[in-house]
């Protein structure tokens, strides 16, 4: 089995080194000073026990791969750009090659299953960060990730299965599963606060924004008759298997959008996080302030060059709220 990542930023950085390590045969693509980076010097990956510099192949364009039987392809770019990506993947890949997600987001294995019949969903949890071209950051250990994986829209076959086996022989903790999208639409309403940090900063996600943020998915899920894990479900599944370790010479700046302002990178996805709850809001006629405020704010940021993480402070963002509310 080859592993063919597209987008080896945080998450397909960290996944496609690990694999690299566990002896699998990696594929990168890459784009951008990133790409540079890697084809000069290897992917650095940086963890807890220290750093190696990977020599793995990368490439920027699937129209390079000499495509095989066995190969799997892993997307782990951000929801915005997987218009771009698939097409490209379609025009280069074989129709049969199993398409694996690790997205936020509950839209991309339709989108994809467009393209490709052999489509699986995998919920990240992997605290992981890339700020600079050619380093990835992997910060919990010594479990990396949690990787579960199923197919789309629902069950578990042999492919699902050795993706699991090799998740874990690579570090992760990762199983098959065959109700993956529950176990997304509540990565999720988790994934609602990633706004709150990329736009208050990282120490407002542990307050009442993200509380009523959440509050807002929940209504939403429920009015539109979505079926997602529960809270208590998820705590089961993940216990304590994930434990955020210092990274030498490193810091956890914040969460996948926070890392994409931090980057200049000029957009984020909270269109797909945040404004999947102000789409269900609006067709089923359940109120998002907050949900559409974040979302607001986080395109503003990601579109204004120069523009910093956590540059609305808490009590500025109420006071927009409550502007936004006012007749």
């Amino acid at each position: 089995m080859r592993f063919v990542i597209y987008g080896a930023g945080a998450i397909g950085g960290v996944v496609g080194a690990r694999l690299f390590q566990a002896g699998h045969e990696v594929t990168l693509i890459a784009r951008g000073a990133h790409l540079a980076a890697i084809r000069r010097q290897g992917l650095r990956l940086e963890h807890p026990d220290g750093a190696d510099t990977l020599p793995i192949p990368v490439v920027a364009h699937p129209g390079e791969i000499t495509w095989r039987d066995g190969d799997v392809c892993l997307i782990a770019v951000k929801s915005q750009h997987s218009a771009e990506v698939l097409a490209a993947l379609a025009a280069s890949a074989p129709p049969e090659v199993p398409v694996v997600c690790l997205q936020n987001g509950v839209r991309n294995e339709e989108w994809t299953l467009r393209r490709f019949p052999n489509v699986y969903g995998v919920p990240v949890f992997c605290p992981a960060g890339h700020l600079e071209p050619g380093v990835v950051q992997a910060f919990s250990a010594p479990v990396v990730g949690i990787l579960d994986v199923g197919r789309f829209p629902a069950g578990v076959d042999g492919t699902a299965e050795a993706l699991a086996a090799a998740f874990t022989a690579a570090g992760f903790d990762a199983r098959p599963v065959a109700d993956v999208m529950r176990r997304k639409w509540r990565k999720l309403i988790m994934n609602l606060g990633n706004a709150v940090d990329a736009v208050c900063g990282p120490e407002a996600r542990r307050g009442p924004i993200v509380e009523r943020a959440t509050a807002e998915g929940e209504a939403c899920l429920a009015a539109a008759g979505i079926d997602a894990t529960t809270p208590e479900e998820d705590t089961a599944r993940r216990g304590d298997l994930l434990v955020r370790r210092a990274v030498p010479g490193r810091e956890y700046g914040g969460s996948s959008s926070w890392q994409s302002l931090a980057r200049q990178a000029g957009s984020i996805e909270i269109d797909y996080l945040n404004g999947e709850i102000v789409l269900l809001g609006r067709l089923h006629d359940v109120p998002t302030p907050v949900n559409t405020l974040l979302q607001r704010l986080a395109n503003r940021l990601a579109a204004t060059p120069g523009s910093e993480p956590g540059s609305v402070p808490p009590a500025e963002f109420e006071r927009l709220l409550a502007t936004a509310a006012t007749p």
